[in-house]
């Protein structure tokens, strides 16, 4: 008996993330150069290139346009920083032996800048 789930839909970037997305990759060379400085692998750049990636497109949307549309966000721990680096530190576990990363980890979980992971 098939499964009544349904499948996740693609869902489009907004058209001026992928122009920024697509000039990136053209200035890189490569989808692999634009993917290694968003942090992600080849597949997810060639899947959001071509409308068909099935993961949480707004959070790479906001990577996106940290990474190569130069969007800051105001972060409460360490001041204004680019989205992507605001999304990298929502990231990163506890550690009690950094201060900093201790910090970030309290401020992250009622920040208004934050993205949840899905």
């Amino acid at each position: 008996m098939a499964s009544t789930n349904n499948p996740k839909v693609p869902v489009a970037l907004p058209a001026e993330v992928k122009a920024a997305l697509e000039a990136a990759v053209r200035r890189l060379g490569t989808q692999t150069r634009a993917a290694e400085e968003l942090g992600v692998s080849a597949a997810v750049v060639n899947n959001l290139l071509k409308d068909r990636y099935l993961g949480n497109v707004a959070t790479m949307a906001d990577r996106i346009r940290g990474q190569f549309m130069a969007e800051t966000v105001r972060c409460p721990v360490l001041g204004e920083l680019s989205k992507r680096d605001c999304l990298d530190n929502q990231q990163r576990p506890l550690v009690f032996t950094n201060a900093l990363r201790s910090r970030l980890f309290q401020a992250c979980k009622t920040c208004p800048n934050r993205r949840d992971a899905s």
